[in-house]
């Protein structure tokens, strides 16, 4: 490497330091040994098919493998023929993982790097050509090609890695031997590779996240309701309550105060109220879709109108609260109730399942058996098996960077109010996960109308007429912004939409104070998610204030006293938000 290696000093005591750690991580995993799982989440044998047919599918196009193959010749060819010689200004791999300078500046370095990306971009071109109509397939494909490209990166090994290479000389290994020792102590925890992405003990909730001041004013056997104390003398007439996904918990708009969406909001002179849903156990295993809208959204809109005094709410959801939202939208508006909702504001949320890019290869039908059988035996699906999904689909971010950080270069988790949200995670029931994967992912219920209905009702987007604000996010991996914006055109009342930017949790925390990200509008709503972005006017910071804005242009302009809270049962953040057995 071109920079001379850093010196640590003590790397005798390191040493000393890392091999009782992996005595201590070794006979604590002696007196745990990790369980054998009796089912999985997903089938095996369905990822060795699709490999088979993928590999008969090449074999039917002989003639586009043939092209891949000689273009990938030349460009080996070119390769080769300039891999060590400078790198023309300007040239620059726009890809974290390769962000020290080593990798541009030293031969051998940049050469593994490029050859790396080189073979990626054909291995994909291969993948393309095999028969691509069964989409199901074609996304697990895909999925397969990501996951072991992912994981041959040279950034995820000791030798082709300059930033491990530099530490290793400095620690004299100390480093890999501490990593060896975290390794253990993962395994034998049960929860798979690199579960602390972040320090557990560096946020307290209810005091440093989680923590503006409020109330639990409601509570049944699906969720707590919070209302939050008052910052201002006066307060606008319609209150706001947010719907959270049921994946994580609800303190992603409450991380610490800098960052918290609900402090911003009271700041501004609005009641909110939250639902904390609770984290289920098998007690709760036939609580479905149905009895999270009625028993839950429905009942605690109910909630906040007789507390607040108001005749309607706005709501906020996030993810998949606000697919559960438009659901109970159209559940009111079938029982001729839809005045009791002023406006819903959906942020990262689909209604149009059509284009689920990654997330289209767990809609297959044989993980879907599979998965019905796993909740069978327990009830739940557990939160750290979700953690898993979800990590699994952003490898280079939650699983890879931490292999390297944690097993690699021994490096502490620094504290991340986000990342403990997220490694927060809560369970969902047997027959929710069933009622929404087969009622509504699998048959794209919602858009082709396929009959899901809920109490009753037949559920039909159609007939909402409530005002929509539709917040996408522009580098979204689990929502998609293209299929967000298709998914307002399902609504039957006037839709507002609005790009954000960053990804799936970021672009939701974004404080005006932080001035980040940025954000996009347009009046215009071509039927092309792609044509819409052509013709939008950037802007620059947060979007929380032009939706603030849009909640009063579209509220009654009154100002009512300031709401406390009444009949506190438990101050917030509730105890909900706290079971985790």
């Amino acid at each position: 490497m071109s920079d001379t290696a850093e010196t640590v000093p003590g790397a005798a005591a390191l040493w000393q330091d890392a091999i009782a750690n992996i005595g201590r991580a070794m006979t604590e995993a002696a007196r745990a040994p990790i369980p054998a799982a009796a089912t999985r989440p997903f089938d095996p044998l369905a990822l060795m098919r699709t490999v088979s047919d993928f590999a008969i599918g090449l074999g039917q196009h002989p003639q586009q493998l043939l092209e891949v193959q000689l273009q990938a010749a030349r460009e080996w060819g070119d390769f080769w023929s300039r891999a060590f010689l400078p790198q023309a200004p300007g040239e620059k791999v726009r890809d974290r993982r390769f962000a020290s300078p080593a990798w541009d500046e030293n031969p051998y370095f940049r050469s593994l790097r490029d050859a790396y990306l080189l073979a990626s971009k054909q291995i994909r071109a291969v993948a393309a050509v095999a028969d691509r109509r069964d989409t199901p397939n074609a996304a697990m494909i895909d999925f397969l090609v990501d996951q072991y490209l992912n994981a041959i990166a040279p950034t995820n090994f000791a030798m082709t890695n300059p930033e491990v290479v530099r530490r290793t000389v400095a620690t004299g290994g100390a480093n890999l031997a501490q990593g060896f020792a975290h390794l253990i102590e993962d395994v034998a925890a049960g929860k798979g590779i690199v579960r602390r992405r972040t320090d557990p003990d560096a946020f307290v909730k209810g005091r440093t996240i989680a923590a503006t001041p409020g109330s639990v004013v409601f509570q049944n056997d699906l969720f707590q309701l919070i209302q939050y104390d008052p910052a201002t003398p006066d307060v606008a007439a319609e209150p706001l309550l947010y719907v959270p996904p049921l994946v994580n918990k609800f303190y992603m708009i409450d991380l610490q105060p800098r960052s918290s969406l609900v402090k911003w909001l009271v700041d501004q002179g609005r009641t909110v109220f939250v639902i904390s849903w609770i984290n289920p156990d098998e007690r709760h295993r036939d609580m479905g879709v149905e009895q999270y809208v009625l028993d839950g959204i429905v009942t605690a809109i109910g909630e906040a109108r007789k507390r607040s005094g108001a005749d309607a709410v706005d709501l906020f959801s996030f993810c998949l609260g606000g697919t559960l939202v438009a659901v109970a939208l159209a559940w009111l508006a079938a029982q001729g109730r839809q005045s009791e909702v002023n406006t819903a504001t959906l942020i990262g949320s689909m209604v149009d399942f059509a284009d689920m890019r990654d997330w289209s290869a767990f809609v297959h039908e044989a993980h879907l058996d599979a998965l019905e059988g796993h909740l069978e035996r327990q009830g739940f699906i557990d939160s750290t098996e979700l953690q898993q999904l979800f990590a699994t689909v952003r490898s280079n971010d939650l699983i890879w960077s931490s292999v390297v950080n944690h097993y690699l270069l021994d490096k502490a988790a620094p504290p991340s109010d986000l990342l403990y949200w997220f490694e927060d995670g809560a369970r969902i029931p047997q027959a929710f996960l069933k009622s929404y994967n087969r009622g509504l992912l699998a048959s794209n219920a919602l858009k082709e109308k396929t009959g899901f209905s809920v109490g009753g009702v037949e559920i039909d987007l159609a007939a909402i007429a409530t005002p929509i604000f539709l917040v996408a996010l522009k580098d979204d991996h689990v929502s998609a912004w293209e299929a967000v914006y298709d998914g307002g055109r399902l609504f039957g009342g006037p839709v507002t939409f609005v790009l954000g930017g960053s990804g799936h949790n970021a672009g939701v925390i974004n404080p005006p104070a932080a001035n980040k990200h940025g954000y996009w509008t347009s009046d215009v709503r071509p039927d092309a998610a792609r044509e819409w972005l052509a013709g939008a006017e950037k802007h620059d910071g947060s979007w929380w204030p032009a939706w603030d804005a849009w909640l009063s242009e579209h509220g009654t302009a009154k100002r009512v006293h300031a709401r406390t809270p009444a009949d506190a049962i438990e101050p917030a953040p509730g105890s909900y938000v706290s079971i985790t057995h």
